[in-house]
């Protein structure tokens, strides 16, 4: 089987943490998985600059991408949208896009703000409407977690979510709950990776 691509975006660390997490969860299902970051951009002058907290994971690339079983795509909030690093990735797969190899496959969105109304929301939407373009099957978490009725932290039924109340020379852990929806979505990824093989 082809690995689940966990692909994100993190500046300080904490959207970093979910994607491990995740990963973590489609592992337990004996599903190969690859963590991947995308490139990131100057905010000032639009060239590529060095990712303080994903330095030491390999960029994606398009093969990557392409050969995924499944997608697990993440971003910190910026203003209730996702970052420029992964909207500038994502408006780069015109090609995998008119390939048509995404569709059928399975996808969820994560993020990370700073604070607990900090548009984690409309964050996680906005990431899902490149994907259904693409023709990925979005994957939310349903409410059987029990981790969603009961998180004080991050957590939505949209997508995993974390809310790092920090300043960012020092990003908190991921709480007990927000770990837990971590795991939970990358097992719900990893089973549903397997079952839709057959439908491609």
């Amino acid at each position: 089987m082809q690995p689940v691509l966990v692909l994100y975006y993190s500046r300080h660390g904490s959207t970093k943490r979910l994607a491990d997490a995740i990963a973590q969860g489609v592992s337990s299902q004996n599903v190969p998985v690859i963590v991947r970051t995308v490139k990131s951009i100057s905010e000032t002058d639009g060239e590529a600059s060095p990712d303080n907290a994903s330095a030491e994971v390999p960029v994606v690339t398009a093969q990557e991408l392409e050969q995924c079983s499944g997608l697990a795509l993440g971003s910190p909030t910026r203003f209730g949208n996702m970052a420029a690093s992964v909207k500038h990735f994502l408006d780069s797969t015109s090609s995998q896009w008119l390939k048509g190899v995404l569709i059928n496959k399975p996808a969820c969105v994560f993020t990370s703000s700073s604070s607990m109304h900090g548009g984690q929301e409309s964050t996680l939407l906005s990431m899902m409407l490149p994907l259904m373009h693409h023709g990925m099957i979005i994957c939310g978490l349903p409410y059987s977690e029990p981790e969603l009725h009961n998180t004080m932290t991050g957590g939505s039924p949209y997508g995993v979510t974390h809310v790092a109340h920090h300043s960012h020379a020092s990003p908190e852990q991921l709480s007990d709950d927000e770990r837990a929806l971590c795991f939970a979505q990358g097992k719900r990824l990893a089973r549903l990776a397997e079952k839709l093989k057959e439908e491609r």
